[in-house]
């Protein structure tokens, strides 16, 4: 450098990683219960390829009923909070989430749950496919979901 007109040749390298989600287990499967009876399960958020924290936002589907009303019958919460960390090994700390769903009319719905990333640049979706059955003379419902990733 310093006025020698030498030329260097530099090679370099990488892979470019996107960050990415995987849920575990693969599928849900809510357990039938009455109607306006909660049920639940715990879905392991399998974070990859993050390199600096992010929170994960989720955006739950509104259904709407033959009324016209409109329900949230699913809910979310993570009970070791939902920042996506990197550890020490340059891995990321999965995370839990809990899963409810409660609704004192009987529904069918087909869509996703969004689990969205801080900077809001990825998008990655739970399908929710629920099939409920309203027996008139016991007023109980089933709900299977399953999962994909898109």
């Amino acid at each position: 450098l310093n006025d020698n007109p030498s030329c260097y040749k530099i090679a370099l390298s990488g892979t470019a990683k996107s960050p990415k989600i995987d849920f575990d287990p693969p599928f849900l499967m809510l357990m039938p219960v009455p109607l306006d009876v909660k049920t639940q399960t715990a879905v392991n958020i399998i974070p990859q390829d993050y390199l600096r924290q992010s929170r994960i936002q989720v955006e739950l589907p509104e259904l709407e009923l033959e009324n016209g009303d409109r329900i949230y019958p699913f809910s979310v919460w993570f009970p070791e909070g939902q920042d996506i960390v990197l550890l020490s090994d340059g891995t990321n700390k999965e995370l839990i989430c809990h899963i409810s769903f409660r609704s004192s009319t009987p529904v069918s719905f087909l869509g996703n749950i969004f689990f969205i990333d801080e900077e809001e640049n990825s998008q990655f979706k739970l399908l929710q496919q629920q099939r409920i059955a309203f027996l008139l003379y016991i007023h109980t419902w089933h709900f299977t979901a399953l999962t994909n990733k898109l």
